[in-house]
């Protein structure tokens, strides 16, 4: 009878809605002591949590704004290329363009009996040359592109090497050879296909230097455009600065 008894201390009842109880013997009074487990976190644990979740936010902001300026920078860098090489392009066209006193450029086929400038070093790259001798100044003898929109806009060439000097056509009616360099439309080749903005500053504010420039001048004397730089005076991630690449 007393271990029936004693079993019958032991009471279990089924959870409710707000928790669970559990009854635990007390035989000291023979009674059962009830205990509450709530569910749910406590006010430490979540300001463990938040304290945790602050830090990993906090060291992920520099993470993300070096991502983005990283970026930013691979942007300008590819855009300083495009434009030099377009600058790079520009001059290669003007070997043998524009003779003193010309306002177009005559002939290019070199050689013995050529009607133009024997001997021109044209640059094997270059499959035009430049036919509008207007936008050179007597300051530009290097006849670097004079500014950024001479480049977008266009100008005008012709190609190089059709005055052949020689023959004949072969049918009535035909050009002559030396007659297919003669060409009546005007043809615009346009070196960069819109303005290019400066990444880091947003606007095409771009410094530039002309070729009788030192690397270190400040202010452009407007003669040509012979090197452009970033007018952002920031410093890289790199520690240089913008306006030095």
């Amino acid at each position: 009878m007393e271990s029936k008894v004693q079993s019958s201390k032991f009471k279990v009842q089924r959870p409710k809605a707000k928790g669970l109880l559990i009854s635990i013997p007390d035989w000291r009074n023979d009674g059962v002591i009830q205990s509450k487990i709530d569910k749910g976190f406590t006010l430490f644990e979540l300001v463990i949590t938040l304290t945790v979740l602050a830090i990993l936010v906090m060291g992920t902001i520099p993470l993300t704004q070096n991502a983005v300026k990283r970026q930013k920078e691979l942007r300008l860098r590819e855009t300083l290329r495009q434009m030099r090489s377009a600058i790079d392009e520009f001059k290669r066209d003007t070997l043998g363009a524009c003779p003193a006193g010309s306002i177009t450029t005559s002939n290019q086929a070199g050689g013995r009996g050529g009607r133009g400038q024997p001997n021109i070093p044209a640059d094997p790259r270059s499959r035009v040359v430049i036919d509008d001798c207007t936008i050179f100044d007597t300051e530009n003898l290097d006849r670097y592109p004079p500014s950024l929109e001479v480049l977008v806009d266009g100008v005008k060439v012709k190609q190089r090497g059709l005055g052949i000097t020689a023959g004949s056509g072969l049918n009535d009616g035909t050009k002559q050879a030396t007659e297919l360099g003669e060409v009546d439309e005007d043809v615009l080749k346009m070196y960069l296909r819109e303005m290019p903005v400066d990444p880091m500053t947003g606007e095409s504010d771009w410094k530039f230097r002309s070729s009788y420039q030192a690397k270190d001048d400040e202010s452009w004397d407007d003669i040509n455009v012979f090197d452009v730089r970033s007018a952002s005076q920031e410093e890289a991630l790199n520690g240089e600065k913008y306006s030095d690449w």
